[in-house]
């Protein structure tokens, strides 16, 4: 199998880091492989250090000639037999140049965003575009939005998100952010890490902090992330008087340093594909409560590995925050369970291995 790699995406998120998972898994496994990706990212510049055979280019526009061209030529030139597509733009791209090209090689798009396509007519015939011979979603929850606007469902499969177990080696406290934010060791942490947009509900978190401020005096509730809505949740927090409550300690790149920190893992997010910080929770033994809503519960089963609450519900997040951190042998139970569950279905390496499994099918079924 000779395998294209394509994202236009210019972020680093956890989507991206699987790419680079992919692509260090099936080095070994496949014939020959390629990657196209935008210049100035995180991604190529991984891929330039790990010496991958990527083609970095600019992105000025969704229908970009310069990326049509390249795509067309690395298929051609490359002998590509499978092209995996990993977001929406470089879908869009990807269908132009099939449409551009005589020999029509398969498309597989690798779909992991919660969004409904019903309503833009050109938007649905990509999706259903004859030579798209496979969707495959990171959880039910994104089949389940797509699937009304899907005339064929058999084209549709699962493979979730993954983590790395070697990067979160701490399974216990080290007290380094307890000491960086001057608290003592005693001070228990509850803490979400999410970007500020809409769908990760920081304003639910909020809210549950005010119900549980005055329940855990020796709490201190902690926000990681960047994002447009950032200023509106602080701005919100001290409309509560919640500011010696909640600390906002921005973007961090010391993740699997600091998270074995946190008593429990506090998840508001309403429309979230997987959540791949919940497998960051498991690896590091911490404790969740999450919302009971999109692919959140293909991650978390019920009172066996967490708690679900119901979304925008305040009250009954606060409800189970405190029935784990109350119950000790509730919040072992969790974290035993919680990591056997992570071992057994969302590591690197199970997840690269199902993804291959799929691409090989769909290889020996079109070649």
């Amino acid at each position: 199998m000779r395998l294209l790699q394509i994202t236009a995406s210019s972020v680093w998120r956890g989507h991206e880091q699987q790419i680079v998972y992919y692509y260090d898994a099936f080095d070994s496994k496949i014939e020959h492989q390629v990657l196209i990706c935008p210049t100035e990212t995180k991604l190529a510049e991984i891929a330039a250090s790990k010496n991958y055979n990527v083609h970095a280019l600019p992105l000025k526009s969704e229908y970009s000639r310069s990326w049509i061209k390249k795509i067309k030529q690395v298929v051609k030139e490359e002998k590509i037999d499978l092209v995996l597509i990993h977001n929406s733009t470089a879908h869009t791209l990807c269908v132009i140049a099939s449409l551009l090209s005589i020999k029509k090689t398969p498309l597989v798009f690798f779909r992991t965003l919660i969004k409904d396509i019903a309503t833009n007519p050109l938007r649905k015939w990509k999706y259903n575009y004859k030579h798209l011979v496979k969707l495959i979603c990171v959880s039910q929850a994104v089949i389940d939005v797509l699937g009304p606007s899907i005339k064929d469902h058999s084209r549709f499969s699962i493979v979730g998100s993954a983590t790395n177990l070697d990067d979160f080696k701490l399974t216990s406290k080290s007290y380094k952010l307890h000491d960086e934010l001057g608290l003592p060791h005693t001070t228990q942490l509850i803490a979400n890490i999410s970007a500020f947009v809409p769908f990760k509900d920081h304003f639910t978190f909020v809210k549950t902090v005010s119900v549980l401020k005055d329940k855990l005096p020796n709490a201190k509730f902690l926000l990681i992330g960047t994002g447009k809505m950032e200023d509106e949740i602080k701005a919100f927090t001290k409309e509560l008087g919640l500011e010696n409550h909640i600390l906002f300690l921005g973007f961090r790149n010391d993740i699997p340093e600091i998270f074995a920190d946190f008593d429990l893992f506090l998840f508001t997010s309403k429309l979230e594909p997987t959540g791949g910080v919940l497998l960051e929770a498991y690896a590091s033994h911490v404790p969740i409560v999450a919302t009971n809503a999109a692919g959140i519960p293909e991650v978390v089963n019920h009172n066996q590995t967490g708690l679900l609450c119901e979304k925008e519900n305040p009250e009954s997040f606060a409800e189970a925050v405190l029935t784990v951190l109350e119950n000790k042998e509730l919040k072992e139970k969790f974290i035993k369970n919680g990591f056997k569950h992570l071992k057994e279905n969302f590591t690197k390496e199970v997840i690269t291995e199902k993804m291959y499994e799929e691409l090989l099918k769909i290889h020996k079924n079109h070649s």
